[in-house]
């Protein structure tokens, strides 16, 4: 439910680009969404244009935005240092590779923007406002079309090289799984490749949702999940796991994965989390499909403060 906006409410410009459909927003620092709007992703101009207009003429009642933030689809350019920092990389969304998202918005509205993944703002959004308040370092993995990861450590996203691509990494074929060629058309049987919502339609010709619980996709999608989230845990060593995005919406997953997880590290782990309370470990999102644009928010708030 959206909030009613004041005239002297200091409000930030919120915007959760997404390659199927931009969502842009006016919230405040309690974490509160005022106004909303969505629509589908066109090129980049008409787009962008639709997305300032919005933002400028649903700030007018309460004046000038303190900031922005940007929750954008990738690959893109994180490295401040960067000529090329806030634009978006080479993507398969046609017409989008090379354009200047964070610079638009900028030069829009003069004031500061903060820039990063949808998948990492999502993250940010948990662990500020959701499943992850009360740990300091953490993981949100999203499964759906794609798959994708935001990294928090001590409150802030993980930047290197460029953004975490957790979706690449490679498992273990599950030994009922051999034959899939998988379907990233980078990588083939990638995680991304052989776990994604469009693996599993390609694998079986249905999504999770329709397939009988006997169904041996559901140990399938099981096992190579658990094997990322044991990868994450010997890697990133994360206090929690977030796991949203749509394939997760089928709630008698998440309950076939833990174990899976455990099975992987193979008794490696000698800490409570993993032996007793892996329920609390590997959990759901708390915000849903508010993530994004929460995230974004968080975004706007952070840029504001540095």
């Amino acid at each position: 439910m959206l909030a009613a906006m004041s005239a002297d409410l200091p409000v930030f410009g919120l915007v959760e680009a997404g390659g199927t459909k931009f969502v842009c927003a006016i919230g405040d620092a309690s974490g509160n969404i005022l106004a909303e709007d969505r629509f589908p992703t066109a090129d980049p101009a008409s787009t962008l244009a639709r997305a300032c207009t919005y933002l400028r003429e649903s700030a007018r009642p309460v004046g000038k935005l303190l900031s922005l933030g940007v929750a954008s689809f990738g690959p893109v350019e994180l490295d401040k240092r960067s000529p090329h920092f806030g634009f978006i990389r080479q993507t398969p969304k046609a017409g989008w590779s090379g354009t200047d998202i964070a610079g638009s918005f900028a030069r829009e509205f003069s004031c500061p923007v903060g820039f990063d993944t949808d998948v990492n703002a999502a993250a940010l959004a948990e662990h500020r406002w959701g499943a992850a308040r009360d740990v300091d370092n953490m993981v949100y993995l999203t499964i759906g079309t794609g798959i994708g990861g935001g990294v928090v450590a001590n409150g802030r996203p993980i930047h290197g090289l460029m953004h975490p691509e957790i979706g690449h990494v490679f498992p273990r074929r599950h030994l009922l799984d051999l034959n899939f060629e998988g379907v990233c058309p980078f990588h083939r049987d990638c995680l991304e490749g052989v776990a994604s919502g469009p693996a599993i339609a390609a694998r079986t010709g249905a999504s999770l949702d329709d397939l009988d619980a006997s169904h041996p996709q559901w140990d399938i999608e099981a096992d190579y999940l658990g094997q990322l989230c044991a990868l994450l845990v010997v890697t990133v060593s994360p206090q929690r796991i977030v796991m949203g995005g749509g394939v997760m919406s089928q709630a008698r997953l998440l309950p076939l994965i833990r174990p899976r997880m455990r099975h992987w590290l193979g008794g490696y782990i000698d800490r409570r989390e993993i032996l007793s309370g892996i329920d609390g470990y590997v959990v759901a999102p708390k915000l849903g499909a508010r993530a994004g644009i929460l995230g974004a928010l968080a975004l706007a708030m952070d840029a504001l403060r540095s």
